[in-house]
């Protein structure tokens, strides 16, 4: 009951009724100061600033109270403390304006903190929607859907195209082609066949397969992963007030202060004073407000900062880690290299070949090479006598030339062998990462068709900007060693560490954190969330980026623009640099306005009003971070 009444005097709509109340006891107190006193409040039964003080006050004592029971130490005293001191002081005397200043002034300040640093929900419940609810069990030779949870190891299931693999197995029988970019991240798909290693929650594309379960229930990958993004989300503490860690030192100082001057002048109204003008409301301030303005600035460029906390921490940042499929590449095949070997074949025939027999074809590699074609405007043929060999190859009929479509191994099975500058084109492309479709007809390999992941066109660029600020960047990536070593020196990247599981992602960010390093994870798929929740920041490509990788991240690119990530630190350091002015400002205009108590120039009255005008100036000049240019 009373943590919702406090709630509700906390809101916004209250504290513009706050502040309408405390400007409504302003006027009478300026001509009182600077003319003959206007009793504005005549026609009420009670002074204004006492609904200011009720609604402002309330929550503050409230903060201050919970404070000094639940924390430990030194820091049960907080700012909130002070300004509750001040507040009670300034109404001892009668003062109400000045104590509903301070605490308006502190109502303001939590709005802005709360404004600055909520965060996304967590796609947690998503990625649990990943795991396969049913798998097919093969018992004497009968097929029985069973829940998921009841696999145990030893089981022998079958998994027909389209369905997720339930558990982690291994495959003893029957060949087929697996999306399992869930865990890797990898866009190609990887042919699979007896014997080979198959994960829960991945995707059987085609062929159906028998497999024998391995790890079930919480050991297998899909519920690592989801344990892992659990542990991690526990591990995050959100960014206190700057004022609150000065406030233990702030609040005895002012009181012994308040004392000292109470006891030199034998005024009480220099000593609440003093109290008044010593409240940290501008500390307070300057923390949230800088931090709205370089959250609003980064909207501006398409750059989501889901906390103040990131904004602080990215500036530390040393270590740049990237996934890369979807992160420094658009995550989609294209075709990127075609050969011919038959002089009487060109390129564009080549084409308009390996298209056509692939267009009845469901295989990605297909639908990329088809979807290539007709971006060029190639009409393609008919596909007669289609037939497809999961995993291996097409054959197919076109314009009566009978072709064969995929690896060196399939065309081998139709009598067609790859020679010398076959196999040496493979192999290139090969130790380039990319995939090859070889085209051939009834007596020799006529051509092949290379196709690859397309990296960012600004990699390079942003690459080059992070070298010169002087930060190390790393990939860390489920591809194979030759695919991510190519793009990698494509990209500039400094290191490279391929073929990663996620748990093993997470294991090397936390040995460079062990290290020393503080580290910046930035990814896209669903497989890069444990890792963005281990590392120190974590940044996702927003608007094609998976929205686990997104919830999990605590910034995101919504424009897919990886070149803001120098713009991101630049920002970072140039808002905790804002932050630092502003309090060294904050702190020079309360020794000031103390000073000046002291000479009892000051009542609390127009203590009050200094007191809120170095507020003004500290939030102008956080403020004021919102148009800054970024060079």
């Amino acid at each position: 009951m009373v943590k919702r009444m406090n709630d509700f005097l906390a809101g916004l709509p209250m504290t513009i009724v706050a502040g309408a109340f405390l400007l409504l006891d302003l006027i009478p107190h300026l001509t009182g100061e600077f003319g003959e006193r206007m009793e504005v409040w005549d026609f009420l039964p009670f002074d204004p600033a006492w609904v200011t003080i009720i609604i402002s006050g309330l929550p503050l004592l409230y903060l201050a109270v919970w404070r000094m029971i639940y924390n430990r130490g030194i820091s049960k005293i907080s700012s909130a403390l002070l300004i509750c001191i001040a507040m009670f002081s300034a109404i001892a005397i009668g003062d109400l304006f000045a104590a509903g200043e301070v605490a308006f002034i502190m109502a303001i300040g939590a709005l802005l903190q709360e404004a600055t640093t909520n965060r996304a929900k967590k796609g947690l419940k998503e990625l649990i929607n990943l795991a396969p609810v049913t798998g097919r069990r093969l018992s004497d030779g009968r097929e029985e859907i069973i829940p998921a949870g009841e696999i145990r190891k030893g089981d022998i299931l079958r998994v027909l195209p389209g369905e997720k693999i339930p558990v982690d197995g291994q495959i003893i029988s029957g060949e087929t082609t697996v999306d399992q970019s869930v865990m890797t991240g990898e866009s190609l798909p990887v042919d699979k066949n007896e014997g080979d290693a198959v994960f829960s929650g991945t995707l059987n594309c085609f062929g159906a397969v028998d497999m024998e379960a391995t790890k079930v229930g919480e050991d297998s990958s899909l519920q690592k992963l989801i344990h892992m993004v659990q542990e991690a989300e526990n591990k995050q503490a959100p960014m206190q007030r700057i004022a609150d860690k000065c406030a233990s030192y702030l609040v005895p100082v002012a009181l012994l202060i308040a004392i000292g001057a109470y006891i030199g002048t034998g005024n009480i109204v220099t000593a609440v004073t003093v109290l008044v003008v010593f409240c940290p409301c501008a500390l307070v301030l300057a923390t949230p407000t800088a931090v709205m303005a370089a959250i609003g600035q980064a909207a501006k460029h398409g750059v989501i900062i889901k906390s103040g906390e990131a904004l602080e921490k990215m500036g530390k940042v040393d270590t740049i880690a990237f996934d890369k499929t979807g992160t420094l590449t658009y995550g989609r095949l294209e075709v990127s290299d075609i050969l011919t070997f038959d002089t009487d074949v060109s390129r564009e025939e080549l084409l308009f070949l390996a298209a056509s027999a692939e267009s009845k074809s469901e295989h990605p590699l297909g639908k990329a090479i088809v979807e290539y074609a007709r971006g060029k405007g190639i009409m393609l043929s008919e596909a007669k006598s289609f037939k497809m060999t999961a995993g291996r190859g097409i054959c197919a009929e076109i314009e009566g030339r009978r072709l064969y479509l995929g690896s060196e191994k399939f065309l081998a099975e139709y009598g067609v062998f790859a020679d010398g500058a076959v196999q040496s084109a493979l192999e290139r492309f090969r130790m380039q990462g990319k995939a090859s479709v070889l085209i051939s007809d009834e007596e020799r390999c006529i051509g092949v068709l290379a196709l690859s992941d397309v990296l960012r066109p600004d990699v390079k660029d942003m690459a080059e900007r992070l070298a010169d600020m002087r930060t190390w960047t790393l990939l860390l990536t489920g591809d194979s060693k030759k695919a991510a070593d190519y793009f990698a020196e494509q990209a500039g990247i400094s290191e490279v560490r391929a073929e990663l599981l996620p748990e093993e992602k997470v294991k090397n960010i936390e040995k460079l954190q062990e290290e020393g390093h503080k580290v910046c994870m930035i990814g896209d798929g669903v497989n890069d969330a444990p890792a963005l929740k281990t590392a120190d920041v974590s940044v996702a490509m927003g608007s094609m980026g998976s929205d686990i990788a997104v919830d999990a991240a605590e910034v995101a690119l919504m424009s897919d623009n990886i070149s803001q990530i120098p713009y991101l630190k630049w920002l970072s350091n140039t808002t905790v640099n804002t932050i630092k002015v502003s309090i060294t400002l904050s702190m020079c205009i309360n020794f000031a306005a103390i000073l000046l108590s002291l000479m009892e120039v000051l009542n609390p009255t127009t203590g009050a009003l200094v007191h809120n005008a170095g507020s003004c100036l500290v939030v102008l000049i956080a403020a004021l971070l919102y148009d800054r240019k970024y060079r």
